[in-house]
């Protein structure tokens, strides 16, 4: 698989005139060799992969992560370095290049520290993007790809239903995100010995809970607290960062009330937000344009007197944001293989709410791989 990837690059490099593409982006280095170190910048230690277009791949990797990666990274070479000795992860890189005219990098992922070398080693060599040829790549899942992200709509179902459970009248926060974390582990790991010979990769979920309650709904991304829920509040979930089994992400969140509903404004506007995917959902299908699913989500909202809202949804796979997104300008035509995460959404000044799913498109329209109920009866608990 991750041969037939690397492959793949070297045929589009070739089309483009390129002798030599520079890899740092994390999820790309794992989709082309399978290797991924945990550690990356935040720690001042990069892991680079150089593929020419004729030539083997090298991978340049910190020491301290040398045995994962020969178990791991499926590369034609590694050269590790260590911090501090002789030129580091400088070294390998003047040999590497010194021979390719057209060099193709990653701008606007690359660290800054690696980008300043490099601009400074190739100077007047032609050098393009390779950002827009992997995004391509990875548009279109594999079924290998398409098994995992089954699995983590499975994943993500669990996350979702302790979450319901663990939510109540005088529950902090907090218990809730304990609840979904050990609910996804355990079926991360259920699946991983069922159908994966990985034991590698880790089950455990490793990203803060996505959740507000009462007052505090309205910030989207607020994490879990010490705050106590009450009787007629509302409580978001969202597992958007959450759900990431075997590396690969999905997208699925759900509005809740505690007991009911005290403000029925508030039921009003949610039942906009689920329209709203509903609508969505009526045009998302191969053959349409990413921005005419957005432009169906948004007539809703906008439809009924709330202000255009943010995009309706984007690709997943081994990144949390891929190729295409669901927004105005998005000309990118869906194809069957695609995995979209698809959303409804309303705000205002006091309120928000919101509902969110993922999706695998496939030739006659698509495959829901997360689900919960999205009925007013189903979600005042």
């Amino acid at each position: 698989m991750y041969s037939q990837r690397l492959d793949n690059l070297r045929r589009r490099l070739a089309e483009q005139g390129v002798d030599v593409a520079i890899i740092t982006d994390d999820d790309s280095v794992y989709y082309l060799t399978g290797y991924y170190d945990y550690l990356h910048m935040e720690f001042g230690r990069p892991t680079i992969l150089i593929v020419p277009r004729d030539g083997k791949s090298l991978l340049i990797t910190p020491t301290i992560d040398l045995v994962m990666a020969e178990s791991s990274a499926n590369v034609d070479r590694i050269a590790a370095w260590n911090d501090g000795a002789g030129n580091e992860w400088r070294e390998e890189l003047p040999e590497a290049l010194s021979a390719a005219a057209c060099i193709a990098l990653e701008p606007d992922h690359m660290p800054p520290m690696v980008r300043a070398y490099i601009d400074a080693l190739i100077q007047s060599k032609i050098h393009k993007s390779v950002t827009s040829i992997l995004a391509d790549m990875r548009m279109v899942k594999s079924t290998q790809e398409l098994q995992l992200a089954r699995h983590a709509g499975e994943v993500a179902g669990a996350m979702m239903a302790a979450g319901r459970n663990a939510i109540g009248d005088g529950v902090p926060e907090y218990e809730v995100a304990l609840a979904t974390s050990a609910a996804g582990t355990r079926k991360a790991a259920e699946l991983l010995a069922a159908h994966y010979d990985d034991t590698a990769m880790s089950p455990n979920t490793h990203f803060l809970q996505i959740m507000a309650s009462g007052e505090e709904i309205v910030k989207t991304h607020h994490r879990a607290t010490t705050r106590i829920m009450r009787r007629g509040e509302p409580v978001f979930l969202c597992f958007c960062g959450m759900t990431n089994f075997h590396r690969f992400k999905l997208g699925f969140d759900r509005t809740f009330w505690i007991g009911e509903i005290a403000d029925s404004r508030q039921a009003e506007i949610y039942e906009v937000a689920a329209a709203s995917q509903q609508a969505a959902l009526g045009v998302l299908k191969p053959g349409v344009t990413a921005e005419s699913v957005h432009s169906a989500y948004a007539e809703v909202i906008q439809g009924a007197g709330f202000d255009y809202p943010f995009r309706c949804g984007r690709a997943t796979g081994f990144s949390f944001l891929e190729k295409p997104q669901l927004v105005t300008g998005d000309k990118t035509i869906l194809q069957p293989g695609m995995v979209l995460a698809v959303d409804g959404s309303v705000a205002i000044d006091s309120f928000r709410a919101q509902v969110g799913d993922s999706f695998i498109l496939n030739e006659h329209g698509y495959e829901q791989i997360t689900h919960h109920s999205k009925s007013i009866d189903n979600i005042v608990l």
